[in-house]
Formats: C-alpha cells, structure tokens, sequence
C-alpha cells in the first residue's frame, strides 16, 4: 500500500507520527511524508535546515519532502500564524505541483488542523482516502490557548473544523472522550475510529541503565514529571503540591524536561525556599527518558483545568504505563479515569495541590511490593489497550475498509 502522511511536524522533532512512520515502513507500505522544516518546540531552525528550498531526506525507509516553512520564532501570535499559513500554502503548493502516487493519506493532526488541507490537494489529483488523526480538537483548543471574546471568529473555527470533518473519510481520535465534540458538528460517527496513542518502544525494550544519571538524583522518595514545562501543566499547583509535602523530607520532586515557565517556575521554587525539595534537571532527548524513568518511585501527570484538556488523554501517561511506573494525576476526566480504571496509582483533580500531596505521602509510605504492584497494573494495562502494533493494524483496516 502506498500511503502518504500529511504533518508539519517530523523528525527530528519529536512526535508519535515518527513511530507511525517507521511502524507502516516494517510492514511493508511504500510511505511518503509531506512535512516542513523542523523547528519545534525550540522556534528555530535545527541545524542544517533553513526556510528555503525544497529538502527529500530518508527516514528508517520512509521518503520524507520538507516543504518551506516559517519557524515558530518566540511562539506570538503571527509567528504562529505564519508558520501554519507557510506549511499549507506550501505544502498545497508542492501537492499540486507534483502527484504525490499513494492510495489513503493520514494528517497526523496536532494544532493548527489547518494542516490537512495539503491532504484534501492530494486527494483532487489521486482519488485517495484521507483520514486524520485527531489529536488536538478544534475549536476547543484554541479557546484553551487563551480567550475568544470574538463570536464571529468562534462560529466561523468552528463551520472551517465542521467542514474539514465531513471531506475526512475517516476520523482516527486519540481519546474516545473526542467522540462527542466531533459528533457535535455533525453526523460523522460512522467516521471514527479509536486509535490512541502509545509509547516509544524504548520505554518497554530499552533495558534502563541504573547509574547512567544517579548523581543527578537527590536521595530519597523520588516523585517524577517529565515533559514540557508550560501554563497547560499548572506547575504553580505542583509547587504547591510540592511545599505540602515539606513536613516529609524524604519525598523529592524531580523535573525533566523544559519549556516556556521554567525560569518563572524555578524563581516560585526559590522564592518558597523548596531548592531542596524540587530539582530541574533540564530537557534530554526522548531515548534518554528511560535512564531518567528507573529512578522514580512515581511519575507524576498535570493538566490545568479546561474542557478540552479533560478530554484528551496525555501521552505521557502511556509512556509511565509502558516503563510499568505508579502514576498521580493532578488532572481531570480521561487521564484520571484510565488510571483509575487500570488501578494503577492515585488521581486528584485539575489543580488540587493538597489532594496530590496527600496521594504522594500516601504513595511514599506504601512498601515496595504494593508500588510494584500499581505499576504492574499500568503495564498490563498498556499491553492490553495502547500497544503500537494493535492500534496501527486497526488504523490500516480502517483504511483498507471499502476501498
């Protein structure tokens, strides 16, 4: 099968469209990937990437076309829009320009959703199938990202997603809680298939080397978030969290990853007097995540409280589940409700500081066997609902259905 996937987003930047890619490539699929030039999270370009030119690379089989593209720059408001304008125009461009061969196109569809349209110019000169995998919803997400005192502007996101859906053949969602906001804006039910992200085949493979960052690691009962450091994590409640769990000064709170609040986070920490309680340890590659992972005795998971963030399922969650860790949450809807279903850890709501605490002293005063037990949970779990190669056969019969 010759497939196509659509995203503005690929390797080297870091997102589950890569596991998608190399996955389709072993089984045997002729894949292209249409792309831009990768510039994410940081806002500008990677090393020998720049906005001009059109740029043919291989990737682990895959033939990937980078298009040009705007980088992110500080992320404001028209360095946004210029690059998501920048990868549709050019990427409809280059569609148009040359018949990209394939049978079915997938948009890997992270924020802007706009980027299906190169797709839908696919689609005009092939006659393919296009299916999108929903990972952020629209409008939804851009009323999280800040407010929309604007009626016309919402009603018209909203007519842009309606359409977008309805010249979708099929509608892969990561979380089933999407469902009822896609069925909202029509009749598109027939169109959904379940398909929910997984984790990097490292978290279950890699064998974890135990002394590779041990001096990094203060002593103790380590309680570990990895990830972006930003407003959607609501780490003013985490600190908070953390300072409620003082009166246990075998509980330490380690960070890794970075982001756009680190600095503002780290001076709350220091203005708290908690520099020995919360540790940052900075952004590492996504390989290196397991060496981090075998040092904590929970991994901890924070969303702020919005509609759309209680329904989406964090990917990180399957990543804890997969190294079989004990999970808190601070969150609210889908991810709590998972790991409650998979009996895996403990949950608090959307920026109940004093919940988590209580959950990670309760969580720092079980023995060994119980915590092992929670993570085992996790990875049985995992095995049973997110594992990468159930989820991709289903999103190939799914394009296979009726062509």
């Amino acid at each position: 099968m010759k497939i196509l996937i659509v995203s503005q987003y690929f390797f080297p930047e870091e997102f589950k469209v890569n596991d998608l890619a190399e996955e389709l490539v072993r089984r045997g699929h002729k894949v292209t990937v249409l792309t831009g030039k990768p510039n994410y999270p940081q806002g500008k370009y990677y090393d020998g990437y720049k906005f001009g030119g059109i740029q043919c690379e291989d990737y682990k089989g895959a033939k990937v076309i980078r298009v040009p593209l705007v980088n992110r720059g500080k992320g404001g408001t028209f360095g946004l829009l210029a690059n998501y304008l920048s990868y549709v125009l050019f990427g409809c461009a280059y569609a148009w320009v040359y018949k990209l061969e394939c049978d079915a196109v997938i948009c890997f569809e992270t924020s802007p959703i706009t980027q299906i349209y190169p797709a839908f110019t696919v689609r005009r000169r092939t006659r393919c199938k296009v299916a999108m995998w929903v990972q952020d919803l629209w409008p939804e997400s851009v009323v999280a990202a800040g407010p929309m005192g604007n009626g016309v502007l919402m009603r018209w996101l909203t007519g842009m997603v309606r359409n977008i859906y309805r010249r979708c053949d099929v509608l892969f969602v990561q979380s089933k809680a999407f469902e009822k906001s896609i069925c909202a804006k029509g009749d598109f039910q027939r169109k959904i298939v379940y398909a929910p992200n997984w984790a990097e085949d490292l978290f279950r493979t890699v064998i974890a080397e135990r002394q590779k960052y041990q001096n990094l690691m203060p002593n103790g009962f380590i309680v570990m978030f990895a990830g972006n450091i930003g407003e959607a994590q609501d780490f003013d409640a985490l600190v908070e969290a953390a300072l409620r769990t003082q009166a246990y000064p075998q509980i330490k709170w380690v960070v890794v990853g970075d982001g756009r609040r680190r600095k503002a986070v780290e001076a709350m920490v220091k203005k708290r007097g908690l520099e020995q309680i919360m540790f940052f340890l900075g952004r590492y590659p996504v390989a290196e995540m397991p060496h981090f992972f075998v040092h904590a005795d929970v991994m901890v998971v924070s969303l702020k409280s919005t509609e759309i963030f209680a329904l989406t399922i964090p990917s990180k969650i399957q990543s804890y589940m997969a190294f079989g860790k004990p999970i808190a949450t601070m969150l609210d809807g889908m991810g709590s409700d998972i790991v409650q279903e998979a009996e895996c850890g403990l949950t608090a709501p959307a920026g109940d500081a004093q919940r988590l605490a209580d959950n990670v002293v309760m969580m720092s005063e079980m023995d060994e066997t119980e915590l092992a037990r929670l993570g085992q949970n996790g990875y049985a779990y995992y095995a049973k609902h997110f594992e990468k190669e159930k989820v991709v056969s289903r999103m190939l019969e799914a394009l296979c259905d009726g062509a």
